[in-house]
Order: structure tokens, then sequence, then C-alpha cells
């Protein structure tokens, strides 16, 4: 009977035992063990790293061609002839249309005869002059031998005077005869539409048997695109850093993938009062003509060069105060997330100036930052998702 209690008492006991008879235990049989720790946190990282950086300011613009021309008629009248079509490349001088001439024609004319009128008024108001001197001398002679009167020398005197003054005026008729047919041969030869430098025909607004006024309608565009002006305007509080000089890179989207650069050569030295800008002007060498006036561009002039710049990834930043010069990011110290905030500076690309609070080689999370708070332990990934 004691044998019997005994048994019992060793199975009881064997049962309590057994992990599957108890609530602590495992499906498998194995003992749990409670783990109250948060997971750690998949984040990706990139090390601080210093580079040479270039200082700039991002601008916007348009371009123009230095030299474009509206050009004119000076002399009035129907068109006669024209020379050239629109996008045809022109040199300095060569005609572009011609105006009828007929009407200058006849005031040349006139101007010519008018000289020849005035020439022969002056050879005849000298001879009348010859001859008003030759009575004066004889007239003082023959009152020396007092055979005339004063009256007499006083009368060949002003003869004299009166004949000198009408030669004075035959010669002032000839140079205003001889000015108006310089006037109508001026016109004439204006008569014929040139070009006022090197260029492109950019538009033509005039066909033959049009009448044009002088100086009236614009009859041709002339554009020389090789010499291009890019105007932009820079906020105030950058334009201490703008010089003349400075190189300007840009790009536009009229041609895709291709980098153009330009040199600062004009600063206005007063401030806009509508955006509190500053315009500058820069030079664009354009021989190949690929870029074209009027384009929109996109560009940065380089202020300045810095060697051995600590720089994050704009990722890497969970704020960003630029006006302030600070952000937020977070560091990984042995597998362990610590939040810090930085001094930031400028920006260049995909990476960010850290100018104090962090160190070359430090590691920063660039991916997953938001997620991690102080003291997280973490798992570093790479972009793919391996570990």
């Amino acid at each position: 009977m004691i044998r019997k209690a005994l048994w019992v008492f060793s199975l009881i006991i064997l049962a309590f035992a057994q992990p599957g008879c108890s609530g602590q235990g495992t499906a498998d049989g194995k003992a749990g063990k409670k783990d109250d720790g948060k997971p750690p946190v998949a984040v990706e990282v990139s090390p601080a790293t210093t580079a040479d950086i270039t200082d700039g300011v991002d601008v916007v613009g348009t371009l123009a061609a230095r030299l474009q021309s509206e050009v004119k008629s000076e002399v009035g009248g129907s068109v006669a002839e024209v020379y050239v079509t629109e996008w045809v490349r022109v040199k300095k001088g060569a005609p572009l249309a011609r105006v009828d001439t007929s009407e200058v024609e006849a005031q040349k004319n006139r101007a010519e005869a008018s000289v020849e009128m005035a020439k022969a008024g002056l050879l005849e108001a000298q001879a009348a002059a010859n001859r008003a001197e030759r009575e004066l001398e004889r007239a003082q002679k023959l009152k020396e031998a007092g055979l005339v009167t004063q009256q007499n020398l006083d009368d060949a005197r002003t003869q004299q005077e009166a004949a000198a003054a009408r030669v004075a005026a035959a010669r002032a008729q000839v140079g205003a005869a001889e000015a108006d047919k310089r006037h109508a041969s001026a016109r004439m030869s204006k008569a014929v539409i040139r070009a006022p430098f090197d260029g492109v025909v950019a538009e033509r607004s005039v066909s033959p048997g049009e009448v044009v006024g002088e100086m009236q309608k614009v009859v041709f565009r002339i554009v020389d695109n090789r010499l291009l002006d890019m105007t932009v305007s820079v906020p105030s509080g950058n334009s201490a850093a703008v010089r003349v000089g400075q190189p300007l890179t840009f790009s536009t989207d009229a041609i895709p993938g291709k980098t153009f650069t330009g040199k600062v050569k004009f600063i206005n030295p007063a401030v806009s009062e509508a955006d509190r800008s500053i315009r500058v002007v820069a030079e664009v060498r354009n021989v190949s003509e690929e870029l074209k006036t009027g384009e929109f561009v996109k560009g940065r002039i380089v202020t300045g060069k810095r060697p051995g710049v600590l720089q994050v990834p704009r990722t890497a930043l969970l704020s960003w105060d630029v006006a302030a010069g600070k952000g937020d990011l977070v560091v990984v110290d042995n597998a362990v997330a610590r939040r810090r905030t930085v001094r930031t500076g400028s920006a260049a690309g995909d990476l960010v100036e850290i100018s104090s609070g962090l160190s070359k080689g430090e590691t920063v999370v660039t991916r997953g930052g938001f997620n991690v708070k102080e003291g997280d332990r973490v798992n570093v990934v790479k972009k793919n998702g391996e570990q």
C-alpha cells in the first residue's frame, strides 16, 4: 500500500515537471524566455565625407543677342525689289531691299541744276565785282588829279562794296545748292536698304510693291547670335559675393544634357524695388550658334572654391532650417541611434555642407531616420535591402 502511494506521488511530481503541462512552456517543449526589448530598426547609412566644393549663386534668366537691329527705310516710297528672305545670313553692308528712286532722282536732278545756276550767278557776280574794283581804282586816281569830286569817289566805293556782297551771296547760293545735291545723292544711296552688321535675317516684313515711309515701319530684323547677353536677377542678399569677371555655368531645356559657360560683365548698381534683386548681365560666346535669342536658362554664378568641406547627403537631414543654417540628423554609434543638431552651410547637388556638430567618418542615417528614436538599436542595410 505504501509502495502504491509512493508510485502515485512520483507520477504527480513528474507531471508538474513536464513543460507541456505548464502554461509557461512552449509548443516545442522547451522552456520560454521573456524578451521585452524593441527589435533593431532597419536603416540605410552613409559616412560624412570631405570634398572640394564650389560656392555660387543659383540664377535664372534669358538670352538676348548683343547685336540686333530693327531696320527701317530712310527713304519713303514704293519697294522696288527685295533681295533676301528670312533666316539667311548676310554680311555688313549687303543690300536687303531697294525703294523706288524716281522721285529722289528728280530731286537730285533739280539739285544739280541749281548748283549749275548758282555757279553761273557766282561768275556773273565776280565779273561785276572786278569791274567795280577797277572803277574804284580809276576814281581814286582821278580824285588825286582833281578831276572828280569826293561824291564820285564815294559812289565808286559803294559800287565796289555792293559787288563784293553779291559775290559772297552767290558763293552762299552755290554752297546751298551743293548741299542740296549731296542730300539728294545721300537719299539716292539710302534707297538701297543695307544690313547694319553681319548677322541673320530673323524677320522680313516687306514685299515688292509695298509702300514704306521714312523711319516708320520695320522692314527687317537682323540678329547676330554669336555673342549673347544673359540677363539674370540676383537676390540682394547674395549680391556681395558677385563680381565682374566671375564665371557662370548654365543650361537650357532647349538643349538638354549640355552645359554652357559665360562671364559676368555688368552688375547693376541699383536694387530693384519690385523684388529686391540686382540685375546682372553675363557675356556668352556662341560661335556655334546653338543658343538662340529669347531662350530661358538656369545657371549658377561661381563665386569661389573651398577645399576639404564636410558634407552629408540631403536625405540625412530630418529637418533643415536653411535661413538659420541648422538641421537635425541621426548618427549611428555602435549600432545605436543618436539624434544630433548640426550647423549647415551651402548645398551642392545632393550634398549639404556641415560646418559644425559632425566629424569626418561619422555614420549618418540617410533612410529610415524618421522611424528611429534616441537610443534605438539599428540594423544597417544596403540599398537593395541586404544586411
